[in-house]
């Protein structure tokens, strides 16, 4: 596959996603038109006290207090298909879990560094590092992180996370990792 193909799988993967997240924030249900009322049941028992009338929105307290915003449980690190810059499923959950601790946090910064294996030439190694680099920033851009907050940077085959020439080791080195900065 190539990056040109990859790049155009990934834009219309984040338009598809945009347009499923902005049609899921429309409704067609008026809030403000929606009549609410508050029964409370009739006990015919003297004896016993009526319950409180229950809440109908049936939404239930935040305390925001408990609202942990940090990153400490999230995955660091997205591992890569040979030759792709597409982020796989099963990295989105902790993609999104660091989208939210860097939107309820305005004055964290993040550095994504875009890393490969060490097969291909150095400049094409540098370019895909980058472009791994970049598909996470616009996934976390997408979810609603200021660019001002994120950095992407490659180093393509130069830092390697494992040493090897065998299809394990190469797994390893295609990733980007998340650092805070």
């Amino acid at each position: 596959m190539t990056i040109q193909t990859s790049s155009k799988r990934l834009g219309l993967s984040l338009f598809i996603g945009a347009a499923l997240l902005a049609a899921g924030c429309a409704s067609s249900v008026k809030l403000d038109e929606t009549p609410v009322e508050t029964r409370v049941p009739q006990i015919k028992d003297a004896k016993t006290p009526p319950p409180p009338p229950a809440s109908q929105s049936g939404v239930a307290t935040v305390d925001l207090s408990k609202n942990d915003l940090s990153t400490a449980g999230l995955g660091r690190v997205v591992y890569f298909d040979f030759d792709s810059f597409v982020i796989r499923e099963e990295f989105r959950a902790a993609l999104e879990g660091h989208a939210k601790a860097l939107n309820g946090n305005k004055q964290k910064r993040m550095t994504i560094e875009g890393h490969t294996d060490e097969r291909g030439g150095r400049e094409y190694n540098l370019a895909l590092g980058q472009k791994r680099a970049e598909a996470v920033q616009k996934s976390l851009a997408l979810l609603g992180v200021p660019e001002s907050q994120l950095e992407s940077v490659s180093y393509g085959e130069e830092r390697p996370a494992q040493q090897g020439q065998d299809e394990a080791a190469w797994a390893k080195n295609r990733r980007a990792e998340l650092k805070d900065r």
